[in-house]
């Protein structure tokens, strides 16, 4: 199917290639408008291209696609692709009506092919460029674009507005569900986590009892009246003469003993 479109295009390239040759880089042009022999030329070289496309079937279109990208002829890869998105909605081909040709900012020749199918017209634009040393077009990029009527126009855009809006109405719906099942979420991590047992407060630490400070000891056994009577009383107590007693040492007792007393 490849080598069938590429034979097609050879041969309309070959049909009227003298023509394209006398008519490269010349005045008219350069002045945006097509020269009629070029004109004649390209239309039949787009029209070609339209009716060998329009009688691939859906296998063949995608297989014959496959094929043109892997060569690197992107032009008619297009042309292909164009038809494969549009059969669907214009059915089989009947017959061309009418083909016009101009030329663009860029200066390449388009082609607008209006054609009427099974089920509507449709319309096929082919951009090509000329090759200055072959003459021949070199298709760049193609489009189709069937006529739909008034009210199919209005259903696709009543669609197309209905999905946006329900697509943005169901996104808030379910930012509002969200936000409103925080409070929810938040009960639930409590419930999972369960009731804490509250520990018990630390028992007081009782406070220390203030040590008092140890008074320093003194040596009293320099008072001399307090070793007399010391030793007074000591022979008093123990009935021994008070010549007998030496005090070595005197020794202030704890007050407390006094006070159980």
């Amino acid at each position: 199917m490849k080598h069938n479109l590429k034979r097609v295009v050879l041969a309309l390239c070959m049909t009227v290639g003298v023509l394209s040759l006398s008519a490269c880089g010349s005045k008219a042009e350069e002045a945006q408008a097509v020269d009629p022999q070029i004109a004649s030329y390209v239309t039949q070289f787009a029209e070609g291209i339209f009716q060998e496309i329009t009688s691939l079937s859906e296998e063949q279109a995608k297989l014959l696609e496959t094929d043109l990208l892997d060569s690197g002829e992107d032009g008619l890869a297009s042309a292909v692709n164009a038809w494969t998105g549009s059969m669907d909605d214009t059915g089989a081909f009947v017959e061309i009506l009418s083909t016009e040709v101009s030329l663009d900012d860029e200066g390449q020749y388009v082609t607008t092919t209006t054609a009427q199918f099974a089920e509507r017209k449709a319309e096929f634009k082919l951009f090509c460029e000329i090759d200055r040393q072959t003459g021949y077009p070199m298709p760049t990029s193609a489009s189709m674009s069937p006529e739909y009527t008034f009210g199919e126009n209005m259903a696709k855009a009543a669609m197309n507005t209905l999905l946006g809006m329900g697509t943005v109405f169901i996104v808030l719906i379910f930012i509002s569900l969200l936000i409103g099942c925080f409070k929810f979420i938040n009960v639930f991590e409590q419930k999972m986590k369960g009731p804490k047992a509250e520990a018990p407060a630390p028992a007081p630490t009782p406070a220390a009892a203030p040590v008092q400070a140890a008074e320093p000891e003194v040596d009293l056994t320099d008072d001399l009246e307090l070793v007399a009577v010391i030793t007074a009383a000591n022979a008093a107590a123990s009935e021994t003469p008070a010549e007998g007693l030496v005090v070595r040492s005197i020794r202030r007792a704890s007050g407390a003993k006094w006070k159980r007393a």
